[in-house]
């Protein structure tokens, strides 16, 4: 799409943000896109880093004795906020019958 843009369209487009942005506010708002982006790249890569961490964790797990109760699953509601997670109720697997 912006391979058909003749190079009069662009600088009309960018001029049409510059007007309607103001000059002032354009580092700005660009500055605080790139931290934006810092942030997801790290947030990304933890967790990344805690599926293998989970991963190398269960290897173990199922490695030792099945008599040892695993932690209780918790809901956090954001990344690496321990303050407001709770416990999640696993259902019962019995059979009837």
């Amino acid at each position: 799409m912006i391979g058909n843009l003749k190079p009069l369209e662009l600088l009309l487009i960018i001029a049409v943000i510059f007007l309607l942005f103001g000059a002032k506010k354009l580092p700005d708002m660009a500055r605080s896109l790139g931290k934006s982006a810092r942030i997801l790249k790290s947030e990304a890569k933890a967790m990344k880093q805690d599926g293998q961490a989970e991963d190398a964790a269960a290897a173990t797990v199922a490695d030792q004795a099945p008599q040892q109760a695993a932690a209780p699953r918790t809901i956090q509601a954001s990344p690496g906020d321990v303050t407001s997670a709770r416990p999640v109720g696993e259902p019962n697997r019995t059979t009837q019958g």
